[in-house]
């Protein structure tokens, strides 16, 4: 399926087209840390600790660059709060939270049919 570009960038979102903005997107969203990320924020704002001790795994570069990637692209704001140290919270834009939910519906797949999955896909 193809919609037209209202943006001018190009004259279709098409995801299968090589050169389609999309498939950033698409990269972006299918990363195993932002769709984890995602999940954990969508019970509101995150401090980084927290989204760190959730994300079981994840070293602090990867969450560090994770975020600011989800930042950059409108699915997450982060706030400053100011303290000593300084606080900082990371939470869901609407445009993340209206990406929270497909994405649960795929990591509840995952859960839900591990099992069914040949053994290279559970390999850690």
């Amino acid at each position: 399926m193809t919609t037209n570009c209202d943006s001018g960038r190009h004259d279709l979102h098409d995801v299968y087209a090589a050169q389609c903005p999309c498939r950033e997107v698409l990269d972006l969203l299918a990363n195993k840390w932002s769709a984890l990320a995602i999940g954990a924020m969508e019970e509101g704002p995150q401090r980084f600790g927290v989204l760190q001790r959730r994300l079981q795994g994840v070293s602090p570069k990867v969450l560090t660059q994770t975020l600011r990637r989800l930042e950059e692209s409108g699915f997450v704001d982060r706030t400053v709060y100011p303290a000593v140290p300084p606080h900082v919270e990371y939470e869901l834009t609407a445009l993340g939270r209206s990406v929270s939910e497909p994405l649960g519906q795929l990591r509840g797949w995952v859960e839900t049919h591990l099992d069914e999955i040949g053994p290279a896909a559970g390999a850690v």
